[in-house]
């Protein structure tokens, strides 16, 4: 699909918690390695009350996290295996943001301090490292001042013992194409690389790699919480970060004091993950539907086609004549889908990637190379990329026959072919995965066990289809669901729809909620720009 005084009070806490069955007094569930719940657990209460005992020393951010002066940074340490804690430990890099206790509506009051939040924006391989900046955006200083803004690189992660599944110098550069309905001598092509991704993820991070998965993620969670001094946790998990916040509510419900689910991922154990993908590529047709409608609308300044219709004709022009002859040597057919795939997920490109289109057919390639090219190499795209496999084909079993991939995704692609295959090339590895699997945690919360948790969703979300949000609020009882109606921007907590921010904002500075369920109305649409005129751009804020 694709974070003093009471460090002994909560390590205490957290291993009379954990010294028999999962918090909240959850059956144990058989583990796939062959070890019980249980061992884990007591894993977990055993590197949490460590790292609660240690703290975490906060400093000067190390250079290569790109982040002011003014954040401070630190690490937090644990087992690579929660079944053996006193093994192999790696290590968490984290930021943080203090509280500023600035009440923006009067300044002369001062903001009581909740406690920090946690927060992850996704992927999986995705760092949350730069949320604590959020703080300095409007939408988001009445929560910098109730809270200290946590932000941290899961584990495999950039800094966070970093996994790698290739060179990244022999990453395959543009132009490359991306055909809709491959032909058998491709699709044959694809599959030996997949299969080669996958030997050179064991090849390059080991045996160790089978403990980059959700689970685990949700584990750290609750280390993190105890190196923070936190006795309980308040979460916000976008997209991916909805999936393991799910799995810790449902391992560790008694720690949650409050949880935010923004654009959630469907939870239930069938769905994961090679259903949601398929799901997913189903909904990203509607959303390239949302697109060109509203291109067509726009006809007047774009002059791709009065219809839907006609703008994927102008669609696939360009897509030919890329094939044909490269734009600018970086910008073939599997670019241009790229670079409309991220209008998929926020419609702050739509204006930005219309232009570029109808440039290019009008001659000018200038804007189209400028959005689509691909960068060069980077150790830090080819991190994210080894770490979103390594987590998905770890989580569940996978089809390893390639006859239900095809079947299952030709037949798809009659009615969605925007996005089926390229999400078939990237998760095809999960096929050949060199490591055993886990059986996916039954996330559920029974009454009064878990404290309310806020699920947020946009209608149309094409990255993880909405159903998943209702699906997730029928596993957590006593959470509520705000829906955005109409819209289709994948992240809406902290964006630009104020009736989306005012529940998120009662939620986490009083725990208010509505009853069960709320509806916003949609936000603007995007406004069209003119050529030589300013496109907006996606705002800062949004899940990835």
């Amino acid at each position: 699909m694709r974070a003093a005084v009471l460090c002994g009070t909560a390590g205490s806490l957290l291993l009379t918690a954990f010294a028999g069955a999962p918090a909240g007094g959850a059956p144990a569930r058989p583990d796939p390695a062959g070890l019980t719940a249980p061992d884990l657990m007591r894993g977990t209460a055993v590197a949490a009350a460590r790292a609660a005992a240690a703290g975490i020393r906060f400093g000067a951010c190390a250079k290569a996290t790109g982040l002011p002066a003014g954040l401070r940074c630190g690490t937090v340490e644990v087992p690579l295996d929660y079944a053996r804690p006193d093994g192999k430990r790696i290590r968490l890099t984290v930021s943080r943001s203090a509280a500023t206790g600035k009440d923006t509506r009067n300044a002369k009051h001062r903001v009581p301090r909740q406690g920090a939040l946690v927060y992850n924006p996704g992927g999986p391989g995705a760092s949350g490292m730069y949320f604590p900046l959020f703080g300095a955006l409007p939408e988001w200083k009445r929560i910098a001042a109730a809270y200290d803004l946590v932000g941290y690189a899961p584990r495999g992660v950039a800094g966070s013992a970093p996994l790698s599944c290739k060179d990244p110098k022999r990453s395959v550069k543009g132009p490359t194409q991306s055909p809709t309905h491959p032909s058998e001598s491709y699709k044959k092509e694809r599959i030996a690389e997949a299969q080669a991704y996958a030997r050179g993820c064991l090849k390059r991070s080991g045996q160790a790699i089978r403990h980059y998965n959700s689970l685990n993620n949700a584990r750290d969670l609750d280390v993190l919480r105890a190196a923070l001094g936190e006795r309980k946790l308040t979460f916000m998990g976008a997209s991916y970060g909805t999936y393991f916040g799910a799995l810790y509510a449902t391992l560790f419900p008694s720690h949650v004091r409050r949880m935010v689910f923004d654009s959630a991922v469907n939870p239930a154990p069938g769905q994961i993950w090679y259903e949601n993908n398929l799901d997913q590529s189903a909904a990203f047709e509607s959303r390239w539907a949302d697109f060109r409608a509203w291109t067509a609308r726009h006809d007047k300044v774009y002059g791709l086609g009065t219809t839907p219709e006609e703008v994927l004709h102008s669609y696939e022009k360009a897509r030919a004549q890329l094939a044909a002859s490269p734009a600018g040597g970086k910008v073939g057919p599997a670019q241009l889908q790229n670079a409309f795939l991220e209008a998929g997920y926020y419609d702050d490109y739509w204006p930005r990637r219309a232009l570029a289109l109808s440039a290019y057919l009008k001659g000018d390639p200038k804007p189209l190379i400028e959005q689509a090219a691909r960068p060069e190499a980077s150790a830090g795209a080819e991190n994210a990329g080894a770490v979103y496999t390594a987590v998905e084909c770890n989580d569940a079993s996978w089809p390893t026959r390639w006859r239900t991939w095809d079947r299952d995704n030709t037949m798809l692609a009659r009615r969605a072919p925007f996005e089926t295959w390229d999400n078939v090339w990237m998760n095809l590895p999960c096929a050949y995965w060199p490591v055993p699997r886990q059986k996916p945690l039954d996330v559920r919360a029974l009454p009064g066990v878990l404290a309310p948790t806020l699920i947020l969703a946009a209608e149309r979300d094409a990255a993880t289809p909405y159903e998943g949000a209702v699906e997730l609020q029928r596993r957590l009882s006593g959470s509520v669901l705000v829906t955005e109606n109409g819209a289709g921007t994948h992240g809406i907590g902290g964006g630009p729809n104020t009736c989306v921010n005012n529940y998120l904002d009662t939620y986490l500075l009083t725990g208010g909620l509505p009853q069960f369920r709320a509806r916003c109305a949609p936000r603007a649409e995007p406004e069209p720009a003119a050529p030589g005129g300013r496109a907006p751009h996606a705002k800062a804020g949004r899940a990835s």
